[in-house]
């Protein structure tokens, strides 16, 4: 019963054991790979905004597979995110479509707008 309460508090006690195997799986990754990764992965947690936390833990998981192979490979860094980093990181990130914290604020500005258009005022 206590475990239910703390993961309805904190959340998914899995999940947030997933993250952190996923997180180790990128730290031990060799040079550059691991720079790169680590890199790229503070990047999609910021841009990326998912706040599903399945959906967090599955693109983290597939993100450490792409380094994994990558370092096993010796796939130079820039063959694998191309001349942009940030391109790479937003395409990745999209191909996770879970809950995004950006959802609600997109929702507040089309109401705000919609109701703005509303308010009897013609067009010029």
């Amino acid at each position: 019963m206590a475990a239910k309460w703390i993961e309805t508090l904190v959340g998914s006690l899995d999940q947030k054991k997933q993250y952190k195997q996923h997180m180790a799986r990128m730290e031990a990754l060799p040079e550059p790979h691991r720079s790169a990764a680590m890199a790229l992965q503070r990047y999609l947690t910021y841009q990326g905004g998912i706040v599903d936390g399945n959906t967090l833990v599955t693109m983290l998981g597939d993100f450490a597979d792409l380094w994994e192979r990558a370092a096993a490979d010796n796939t130079p860094v820039r063959a694998i995110v191309g001349d942009d980093p940030v391109e790479f990181a937003e395409t990745f990130v999209s191909a996770y479509s879970g809950r995004q914290w950006l959802n609600k604020e997109r929702a507040r500005l089309r109401k705000a707008i919609d109701a703005a258009g509303d308010s009897g005022e013609k067009p010029t």
